[in-house]
């Protein structure tokens, strides 16, 4: 492998995560899962999901590394910081296996898929792309139904979780793109966007036929499509105001949620 010569890259940007929705999207179901059903095994996946995510950005450079067949100073360390906060990820498994009430695995091995598509086009320098963003966000979704399943919650309500972070999920990456796109200058299909958040919406409202989703989940994520009538009516914000709507958009999901689960609404 050959050796590249260039500046001493620093701690923080290979150690922290640069996608700043990614933390709505990890911390998002681990608060869903503990407001719903708390418990000591939900906090060792909660472990696990963060240090999870922190794994994914010192991993992607390590595998990009790897795939060129280049070696840069920062490539040993992504390498032992991935490792390290890989140990910790299976600390707080090996943690929930030893305090569940009930058999959680499922879920994460379901969201097995999604996490390879988005680890491949990481690898290849694509992490940005919507088809991984989607699965990325999609298969953190899963956290909160371990997290229920753990604590021993009846499975319907346990996925019924996974499916309201889902939408959200689906709904808020194709808000938050085509709204950096405007950013940008760039052209921006609103037809998707407003679908995608219908079809969001429908989902959930299908989901309470079923008896998995409560209604105040309907009602927190239909506040999306008036919010972006109004938003794409309006001059383009910058990227960190439509990142910081979003992280509350999602906690108003989160919390209403949480009301509804546990209070039968």
């Amino acid at each position: 492998m050959n050796t590249i010569s260039t500046p001493k890259v620093s701690l923080k940007a290979v150690a922290l995560p640069s996608e700043h929705g990614g933390w709505g999207f990890t911390l998002e179901p681990v608060l869903l899962g503990l407001l719903v059903a708390p418990s000591g095994a939900g906090l060792g996946l909660g472990l696990f999901a963060l240090a999870a995510f922190f794994t994914r950005h010192p991993l992607k450079l390590w595998l990009s590394d790897l795939r060129r067949g280049k070696k840069f100073p920062r490539t040993a360390l992504a390498r032992n910081l991935a490792l390290l906060y890989g140990l910790l990820a299976l600390a707080g498994l090996t943690l929930a296996a030893w305090w569940a009430s009930g058999p959680f695995w499922l879920p994460l091995l379901l969201a097995l898929p999604l996490v390879g598509v988005q680890l491949w086009f990481d690898a290849h320098n694509r992490g940005r792309n919507l088809l991984p963003e989607l699965s990325g966000a999609v298969a953190m979704g899963a956290m909160a139904s371990s997290i229920a399943l753990a604590a021993g919650q009846d499975p319907r309500l346990a996925y019924g979780l996974w499916l309201v972070l889902a939408a959200r999920a689906v709904a808020s990456i194709f808000y938050t793109r085509a709204q950096v796109r405007r950013t940008r200058g760039e052209s921006v299909n609103l037809v998707a966007v407003y679908f995608a958040e219908t079809l969001a919406v429908v989902v959930l409202i299908a989901g309470t036929g079923l008896g998995l989703v409560p209604w105040l989940s309907v009602v927190a994520l239909a506040i999306l499509i008036p919010l972006s009538l109004y938003t794409f009516s309006k001059p383009p914000v910058p990227a960190r105001v439509v990142g910081w709507s979003q992280m509350a958009l999602g906690l108003w999901v989160v919390l209403l949620t949480a009301l509804g689960a546990r209070g039968g609404l």
